[in-house]
């Protein structure tokens, strides 16, 4: 055994339950987002919070297992672009605007979170005013696992953020950045 790649074709869509019960869960789900996408699937224990109307979903999206679209209130949005997938567990809280692109890969544990509390030293942490910044994410980009992606960030065309980054600032085209806070690593080749 060596430590060869072998190329897996299909990737990620190749796979996709076509169950009774499966069926069923993408139509409600589709049912309480805004528009009607087409070919939605969702798995078990994915949850739209709060303001689920204000969750646009494009066509055929994938969103695994336990993840959570949460726009915090009635003005907030969450937009999600064709062919994008968005992995196990991930969590995207909008107080104001997140935007993902077309044929976008989100890895498990993702968090997104366009919103800061305030951390004046005269006032309790959780009465303090949010500063929320939109986030960005054009098409053809990978998100890692377990990375965190904070407002005020806009990760350009066909970059990819390496797992457990912290994301906090803009991102170029065709780059690939990792680490805390993330820094460039290389560009696509």
């Amino acid at each position: 055994m060596g430590s060869e790649a072998k190329i897996i074709k299909g990737g990620v869509r190749k796979y996709q339950s076509k169950s009774l019960v499966q069926i069923i869960r993408n139509r409600f789900m589709s049912s309480r987002v805004a528009g009607a996408p087409q070919n939605l699937f969702v798995e078990k224990s994915v949850q739209f919070l709060r303001h689920p109307k204000n969750i646009h979903l494009s066509n055929n999206i994938i969103i695994k297992e336990g993840s959570k679209l949460c726009p915090t209130n009635k003005d907030a949005i969450i937009k999600i672009g064709e062919n994008t997938t968005i992995g196990y567990y991930s969590m995207l809280f909008s107080s104001l605007s997140i935007d993902i692109g077309d044929n976008c890969l989100i890895a498990p544990f993702a968090y997104f979170v366009d919103a800061n509390h305030g951390i004046k030293g005269n006032k309790l942490i959780n009465q303090q005013d949010l500063e929320a910044k939109p986030i960005i994410i054009h098409n053809d980009v990978w998100i890692g696992a377990n990375v965190t992606i904070i407002g005020g960030v806009e990760i350009e065309e066909g970059s990819v953020i390496a797992s457990q980054s912290l994301v906090n600032k803009n991102i170029p085209p065709y780059s690939v950045y990792g680490g805390i806070p993330a820094k460039h690593i290389k560009d696509r080749e």
